[in-house]
């Protein structure tokens, strides 16, 4: 894209480039400023800092000691930065490394089990055993729960949709691990009430392919990679210069 100048303050150029840079700093708050109306609202912005800029020089702000302290502080920061940037920008991962990593720590990957089930909530076990019976007699879970279930799940029947374990309160997640596709279980007590369980489904969990992986790997292997990189260059920069703690 052609860095075209869009303004120009006291001599000095503001450009395209700049009104990206300010774009992107405004994050989330970017969307605010769409269109040709929001766009001009930042050109203005652009051209005020600038104003500001001149002013600040023409009243020999920029030879205030405050100033001349914070800019020491922010360029020292800036370097440090950068120096880090520089140093773990050198570090690379592999589709090999990674593949490598994956198949010596396979379980890291293994998608952990799962269910999915409805339920019918109420109040007391009476309830619960007398809406069981109906069930037995041939009256649907569904409309069981639609009719009886406190739960807002009621509206869809009862579903509670696919969940993994440590999502659930413990006595209704070993309930719903302990049952098989179709079962209806006996009224099982929680904190909530007494719940009736169907199960729909229930996956054990299964071992990832590493193509459906291989950028969570790869990310995780750069991150160790990184970590060896730093804490390398800190034992050597530590032998290479004076630390004094105090």
């Amino acid at each position: 894209m052609e860095n075209k100048v869009i303004a120009v303050v006291d001599g000095r150029e503001v450009t395209e480039s700049h009104l990206v840079s300010l774009v992107q700093s405004l994050g989330q708050n970017a969307a605010r400023f769409a269109g040709e109306g929001g766009r001009k609202q930042l050109v203005e912005e652009l051209i005020t800092q600038e104003l500001f800029y001149s002013d600040a020089i023409a009243n020999g702000l920029d030879k205030d000691a405050e100033f001349l302290a914070a800019a020491e502080n922010m360029y020292n920061t800036l370097l440090k930065q950068y120096a880090l940037s520089k140093l773990l920008g050198t570090v690379t991962v592999s589709d090999e490394e990674a593949e490598s990593y994956f198949n010596d720590h396979k379980d890291t990957f293994k998608s952990g089990p799962s269910a999915r089930a409805s339920h019918i909530l109420v109040d007391s076990k009476e309830q619960a055993e007398a809406i069981l019976e109906e069930i037995n007699g041939g009256f649907s879970f569904e409309e069981a729960a639609s009719k009886y279930s406190s739960c807002p799940s009621r509206e869809r029947g009862g579903d509670l949709g696919e969940f993994g374990k440590g999502q659930m309160v413990p006595e209704f997640e070993n309930a719903v691990f302990n049952m098989k596709a179709g079962e209806v279980s006996a009224p099982i007590q929680t904190q909530f009430g007494y719940h009736i369980i169907k199960v729909a489904s229930v996956n054990e969990g299964e071992d990832a392919k590493f193509e459906d992986v291989k950028d969570r790997v790869k990310q995780l292997v750069m991150s160790m990679k990184h970590n060896e990189v730093y804490t390398a260059k800190q034992a050597e920069l530590k032998a290479k210069y004076t630390v004094e703690v105090k």
